[in-house]
């Protein structure tokens, strides 16, 4: 048989087969499925085959087929090892708030790089509309001006108030879109808005931290009314950038892979060379200075987790 893994937890993986039946599976003995050390073989969002095991409602999953993309975090904790947060996706949604909890935009620079270096097209998503002051609505059009003018669209909403779902849901009509964010920012609220009925647990925040409490667990996979998919994920406090090299990175900002080529050396690392494009834009503010402090970030291989 096959089927597209619809869930994971952990050990186990629930699989939606071609003939519509849900079946919970385990994988085949020492399933290796890439050169680099993940901590997951399978994730949601795979097209796997699989053995019904015989006189029980349980699987397991024999194959997987080729991937045409996947997404990919690197544990700051475990600096070897990387979990696939998902993968054959058509498009990302970053869940992005500017306070209770703040994304950063650090956090938000190496999701993109992250998207960018999976080939996968990305979305920002700024939340929590009904909170803004008109000071915080300033901010908000400070940050998406940063983003739209690099060529990312940005959007906001308010999950709890309803406001702007219906153009949500226009982006995700047919498509398989992965949904990610801090813990907190409001990810099971917009999807019970998107999917009344689904009924995913919202969470308070935390008054100490100001950080989200986990109430999403595990990945997994929601067909959706108007067509298409939508993968919630557990809330991330931390994103590491994983199997990225340097000379790799500046490609990975669209503002940098734009002017690179006009710097003076075909090697330029855009930090203190001679005849360097990407210098030359910053100084004339036509690179906006948190991008390029982002750039240095991750080149020097600083880790994050604001």
């Amino acid at each position: 048989m096959q089927g597209l893994v619809i869930k994971s937890t952990g050990s186990w993986y629930e699989v939606l087969t071609d003939q519509g039946q849900t079946i919970n599976c385990r994988i085949k003995g020492k399933f290796r499925t890439l050169d680099i050390k993940t901590t997951n073989p399978i994730a949601v969002g795979d097209q796997v085959e699989l053995d019904q095991e015989p006189d029980q409602d349980t699987g397991i999953i024999t194959n997987l087929h080729p991937r045409k993309n996947y997404i990919i975090r690197k544990s700051v904790n475990l600096s070897k090892q990387a979990q696939i947060i998902a993968a054959n996706l058509d498009q990302a949604f970053l869940i992005i708030t500017l306070a209770s909890p703040r994304t950063s935009l650090g956090f938000i620079d190496r999701f993109l790089v992250t998207a960018e270096a999976y080939d996968i097209p990305a979305k920002l998503v700024f939340n929590k509309l009904d909170l803004f002051s008109d000071e915080g609505l300033e901010v908000l059009s400070e940050y998406q001006s940063i983003y739209e003018n690099i060529g990312y669209p940005c959007y906001g909403v308010s999950a709890l108030a309803g406001t702007h779902i219906d153009e949500v849901k226009e982006l995700l009509k047919d498509k398989v879109t992965l949904v990610t964010g801090h813990s907190g920012v409001g990810k099971s609220t917009l999807i019970n808005a998107l999917l009344p009925g689904s009924g995913l647990k919202t969470g308070e925040i935390s008054d100490w931290s100001d950080k989200g409490k986990h109430t999403t667990t595990f990945a997994e996979m929601f067909p959706l009314p108007f067509g298409g998919y939508l993968i919630d994920t557990p809330g991330i406090r931390e994103l590491g950038v994983f199997d990225i090299e340097k000379q790799d990175l500046g490609p990975l900002f669209p503002e940098i892979r734009q002017l690179m080529s006009s710097c003076r050396f075909h090697n330029c690392r855009h930090i203190n060379e001679p005849g360097c494009a990407i210098l030359k834009a910053l100084e004339n503010d036509e690179i906006e200075i948190s991008r390029y402090e982002s750039y240095l970030s991750i080149y020097h291989g600083n880790e994050t987790r604001s």
